[in-house]
């Protein structure tokens, strides 16, 4: 394959050059996490990490986006299937378990969990180690999408991490539609090519979807 050509209609709008040495880290490859690896593949993400224990269920075929041969497959591995055949080029490595504070992870962070408690655990170990957090969340046809690179925004993302018992009943992802995590995906990575560019990000953004809403923070 030719890589220019592959390239060639985003090379203005995401800079390669910084994605040669990166590392990008997925928790979570679920609804979000699963569109996330998929799409960093496509715009030419060198080095990937994929973290996640759960394997691949009948539903997800439904809301995330795997196929029916995945179901009994981890999601890392079944993520990863499709990301080779999209970059071959690009080295993913797997963790087939929770995200624990021993693990290294990449200059570059997706949260992509369904639970609060689960993102403050997370946020709490890779804060002091990563450039670019990005976290994505979705409940029904809502999406936020909570970004960090600089003090401030780390002070705003904290104050939203209220304790779980504040949280609405069930998993965020409880109700959820492949086209609600497709969009969630791609203001996550519009986020992560705005940093790329050195251009401001959005700290807290809001979507929902039915409203035809959008509210940035």
């Amino acid at each position: 394959m030719n890589q220019q050509n592959r390239f060639t209609r985003q090379q203005e709008l995401v800079p390669q050059e910084k994605l040669l040495d990166l590392k990008a880290t997925v928790i979570g490859v679920g609804a979000i996490g699963r569109q996330v690896a998929l799409q960093l593949a496509a715009i030419g993400l060198r080095q990937l990490q994929l973290i996640d224990f759960d394997i691949v269920e009948a539903t997800n075929i439904t809301t995330q986006g795997y196929l029916a041969e995945d179901v009994g497959q981890f999601k890392t591995a079944a993520t990863k299937s499709v990301a080779d055949k999209i970059a071959p080029e690009m080295m993913t490595d797997q963790i087939q378990d929770r995200y624990r504070a021993k693990y290294n992870i990449g200059e570059v962070v997706f949260c992509c969990v369904d639970s609060i408690s689960a993102r403050s655990a997370i946020w709490r170990s890779v804060s002091p180690r990563c450039q670019f957090f990005v976290d994505g969340r979705m409940l029904g046809e809502v999406i936020r999408v909570l970004t960090v690179t600089g003090y401030d925004a780390e002070s705003h993302y904290a104050s939203t991490l209220f304790a779980q018992q504040e949280a609405h009943t069930g998993r965020c992802t409880a109700q959820s539609t492949i086209y609600t995590a497709n969009i969630a995906a791609g203001l996550m990575l519009h986020q992560f090519t705005r940093w790329l560019r050195e251009f401001p990000i959005d700290r807290d953004l809001t979507l929902n979807l039915l409203a035809s809403e959008l509210s940035v923070g």
